[in-house]
């Protein structure tokens, strides 16, 4: 409550809204194109069998999904919220969907490879790696779509300080407030932590071999803690600050606000790194051969 107060007082801070929502459109022809091409790939040239495409597929569904809630949320930054109170809850719920499944099938898929690399169980439980993959898939869906009910249920259609009509989440007291962060802390540090963990285990074992064709999978590997870290890791790392910090002053304000829509575009854009990801792999695979 604090910052929207100070942000009443500082109402003539530069709007970065519009540069916002420039680049969520950008993002959006971006994603569409990369998932969409990658989407084809997988269900008409690959083997789906493979376990890793299947962690793929059900990847490429969670990035489509969030990136078709990105034109509402540019249209909500270049005007105001235009769709009503329906699309605005239903939106909210896709939206939250597709970042919580994209972290827990990325988490999923980093202990299937901590578990065919670090414990060397990569034939003999194939079956039971398959079945993994299809239950931790399965529930994946379930419990992002219930994690986002309690972000469907916070938010509403308003209007702001200057008239505008608004989609945002409402909270009533500091005990709201404290179980949003805390939720944003288990659905993101949590996963990250054992992402770290994981890869940590496979990088020290894959060192430990001479297999060239195994070095190469290192950057990948890296790569893709990375895309996940740096797209979320500041964004999510900014809510936290926010929750216990106001800014002082008009200077400070803007400043925060700024480094807000840097972090959330950033964000926004982690659809767009599953393509290039496996794009990446598909070429050092290439190179291995």
């Amino acid at each position: 409550k604090g910052n929207h107060d100070v942000e009443y007082l500082c109402d003539d801070t530069f709007d970065f809204l519009p540069l916002t929502g420039s680049f969520l459109i950008l993002i959006f022809i971006v994603s569409v194109i990369g998932n969409g091409l990658l989407l084809c790939i997988l269900l008409c040239h690959e083997n789906l069998k493979n376990i890793t495409n299947i962690y793929v597929l059900n990847l490429t569904c969670s990035d489509l999904l969030f990136t078709l809630t990105i034109p509402f949320w540019a249209v909500y930054y270049l005007h105001h919220w235009v769709f009503g109170d329906f699309s605005c809850k239903f939106m909210t719920g896709a939206y939250f969907t597709g970042i919580y499944s994209s972290i827990i099938l990325l988490t999923a898929m980093t202990v299937d490879r901590f578990i065919t690399v670090v414990q060397c169980n990569c034939s003999s439980n194939r079956v039971k790696r398959k079945r993994f993959a299809a239950g931790a898939c399965a529930a994946t869906w379930v419990i992002s779509i219930a994690a986002s009910m309690s972000d469907v249920i916070k938010v509403n259609v308003g209007t702001d300080f200057n008239n505008h009509t608004t989609c945002e989440a409402s909270f009533e007291g500091t005990n709201d407030n404290l179980g949003y962060y805390l939720t944003v802390s288990l659905l993101f540090f949590l996963p990250f932590a054992i992402i770290v963990f994981c890869y940590f285990a496979i990088l020290k074992k894959v060192f430990q071999t001479s297999n060239r064709k195994t070095h190469r999978t290192v950057f990948v590997v890296l790569s893709i803690v990375a895309a996940f870290f740096i797209c979320w890791g500041p964004y999510n790392i900014f809510l936290i600050i926010e929750s216990v910090y106001t800014p002082k002053g008009c200077t400070a304000y803007e400043r925060m606000y700024i480094v807000y829509h840097i972090f959330r575009i950033l964000a926004f854009s982690h659809c767009c790194m599953n393509p290039l990801l496996y794009m990446l792999s598909q070429k050092l695979r290439k190179k291995s051969l």
